[in-house]
């Protein structure tokens, strides 16, 4: 099952950390540019750059009011990833399963002893 090119550039649309933590703050509800800057502490300008290609990937809508323009989270394309990951999730548990069996047959390590008192050299 291949992804589609829509499916990439949600993907590559997540690739950012200044992306992911716009999706975090949008995830709280609508904000206007101003916001997210002072929210993320970075640049008006990268807030711009980064939100337009979120829109391009379908995952965040905008609306006008007044001189404001306003950002919302689209999430539906996100359900995207939660499919491909999904595909992984039975692999990862049964890995985690056999580390967990391997631990369980492990000896238990022996209590550290306690630290002995050092005995004074007499002059």
């Amino acid at each position: 099952m291949s992804r589609s090119a829509s499916d990439d550039s949600v993907f590559q649309a997540i690739a950012c950390p200044t992306r992911r933590r716009l999706i975090d703050a949008l995830a709280i509800g609508e904000s206007n540019v101003s916001e997210l800057v002072a929210a993320l502490d970075v640049t008006q300008s990268a807030v711009s750059q980064q939100l337009s290609i979120l829109k391009s990937a379908g995952l965040v809508g905008e609306r006008s009011a007044g001189r404001f323009r306003y950002y919302r989270l689209q999430a539906a394309p996100l359900g995207e990833i939660a499919v491909w990951l999904n595909r992984y999730r039975a692999h990862m548990e049964r890995q985690l399963d056999a580390l967990g069996q391997v631990l369980d047959e492990m000896p238990p390590e022996p209590e550290p002893s306690a630290p002995r008192a050092r005995k004074r050299k007499r002059p």
